[in-house]
């Protein structure tokens, strides 16, 4: 039980259905959705595609999305990949050719065809109750009448401004400038195309004026994207991938999300006694740490697009974990690992929902950075995504950029399973911190037996990269026993990712925890 007389909050209790997500009005318009009669499929999409008007520097319709659900009276996980692809005619050879050593971040080059709206119509369609023109109501009406400017949300839009160029600045800035806490931001174009997709579903999005105003914004600028990659994008169904850890198994979605990167980090946890450390010492940072060097550099050397990467085997095997644990030395950190292939970033944003009749869903939609590549279209003002950064440009790796190829993502939506049941849905916003996040937050719970609130709100560190990014919520004197192990140690100003997660009990009771590093919440009935 939490201190009641210290800063925080309690889990959230239901029965009925319960959202957890980053901004409240999300969390309220699933549980609308919820009430009219959807499902947890409706309420999540409806929850995603608003938090692209309430967070649009985090995602929107220009983005991707990955998701992993089950259906009611089921407990097999699916996933379904909404994640697009370059263009047919992007070249790696062509950039090296211009002297490039990474894909631009901010250049049509790093835009990748958006994948989220063709994945939300299937979803709607297979999975749903209400039928995609009910579900972008509530966005349409928000994008047309303008929400308030959420705290987290202002600052995370002040820092990013700057990547907004052309009629993007018109579109996400207020007479110049980053909209403050309570200002009211209007997406007047995207409740438009909201209406347009609403009415002929994904191929008004994919065809004709909207189309043609993303592709003008990118082919003004010297991109080689083409009508037939718009018109081409389709969503791709799979299957998880998972381990145990404590009695419990962990699934995650299978490239060319990082998702396998969390199971493998974990899977080399299991070769230490984490659970006798001390949560919040310097041995487990430590450990956790050095594991996250070793998992993220296997990361970097195999996951890339399903079709052109054959080593997962090899990648979530005992073996390859208990080689890597060997080489962790408990007294002193090892120089650092290969540096990431993807710029780090910290924008994304993640919905679970949860229904009545026990569908489960796990939700992640992201414009990969801030503002993503901060080209927008000049009539509807959709942001681009820059995802094609999660590719490099080594000749020959799986994931060295190509037409028609998918990046590497970041964003990753997991679910825990207990006892063969689905237990937890849950999420780790925060780039290439997640597969730690997820590690940290199954470890917080299985290792430590922590209340779900107090596992999301514990404070975290990350190996990224040559340095070890730290919480405030860790001591000075912790801070320098990992300087004293050979970390780089660097207090980080901006929290480390943002956790949504709900509990499923065998009692029928849902419990929901929502990250405080946020703006958001769990809300159930």
């Amino acid at each position: 039980m939490r201190d009641f007389h210290a800063p925080g909050r309690s889990e959230v209790l239901s029965t009925e259905g319960m959202c957890a997500t980053s901004h409240p009005l999300a969390a309220k318009v699933a549980l609308d959705i919820l009430g009219r009669g959807g499902n947890a499929m409706d309420a999540a999409i409806a929850a995603g595609v608003l938090l692209g008007i309430c967070e649009p520097q985090m995602t929107g319709l220009g983005g991707d999305c990955f998701v992993l659900f089950n259906r009611a009276g089921e407990t097999t996980v699916r996933a379904l990949n909404g994640s697009g692809r370059a263009p047919a005619a992007a070249s790696a050879e062509d950039l090296r050719a211009r002297g490039l050593a990474t894909v631009p971040l901010d250049d049509p080059e790093a835009v990748t065809i958006p994948g989220a709206v063709d994945a939300f119509c299937h979803l709607s369609e297979a999975e749903g109750r209400l039928g995609i023109e009910a579900l972008l109501q509530p966005a349409i009406y928000y994008a047309e009448t303008g929400v308030p400017v959420a705290p987290r949300v202002a600052h995370d839009w002040s820092i990013g401004a700057e990547t907004l160029q052309g009629a993007a600045r018109d579109h996400y800035l207020i007479d110049g400038r980053a909209p403050t806490t309570g200002q009211m931001f209007r997406a007047p174009g995207q409740a438009e195309v909201l209406r347009r997709v609403a009415r002929n579903g994904r191929d008004a999005f994919y065809e004709g004026e909207i189309a043609d105003d993303l592709l003008a914004a990118l082919n003004s600028r010297g991109g080689i994207h083409s009508a037939t990659d718009f018109h081409d994008t389709k969503f791709i169904e799979a299957s998880p991938v998972g381990s145990d850890y404590r009695n419990a198994e962990l699934l995650e979605h299978p490239p060319n999300g990082q998702g396998a990167t969390a199971i493998l980090l974990l899977n080399i946890l299991k070769h230490f006694d984490i659970a006798g450390m001390d949560p919040w010492g310097a041995e487990r940072a430590h450990i956790e740490a050095e594991a996250t060097k070793l998992a993220y550099d296997a990361r970097n050397r195999f996951i890339a697009d399903p079709d052109h990467t054959s080593r997962m085997e090899h990648f979530l095997a005992p073996e390859t974990a208990a080689k890597l644990a060997e080489l962790i030395d408990p007294r002193r950190a090892m120089t650092a690992a290969a540096p990431l292939t993807e710029a780090v970033h910290k924008d994304t944003v993640y919905v679970t929902v949860v229904d009545r009749d026990r569908m489960a869903v796990s939700l992640i939609y992201s414009i990969f950075h801030s503002f993503g590549s901060g080209i927008a279209s000049e009539k509807f003002g959709i942001l681009l995504q820059n995802r094609g950064c999660g590719f490099n440009l080594e000749p020959g790796h799986p994931n060295e950029l190509g037409g028609g190829k998918r990046p590497m993502h970041t964003i990753i939506p997991a679910m825990l399973k207990q006892n063969g049941q689905i237990a937890m849905p849950f999420g780790v916003m925060g780039g290439a911190y997640q597969p730690t996040g997820h590690a940290r937050l199954v470890s917080n719970l299985l290792d430590f037996d922590l209340g779900l609130q107090h596992a999301v709100d514990a404070p975290r560190v990350f190996a990224d990269g040559s340095i070890l990014k730290i919480e405030p919520g860790y001591n000075r004197r912790i801070a320098q026993q990992l300087s004293d192990l050979g970390h780089n140690v660097v207090e980080t100003e901006t929290p480390l990712g943002g956790a949504q997660a709900i509990r499923i009990h065998q009692s029928g009771v849902l419990e929901g925890a929502s990250d405080p590093r946020k703006d958001g919440c769990a809300l159930g009935y």
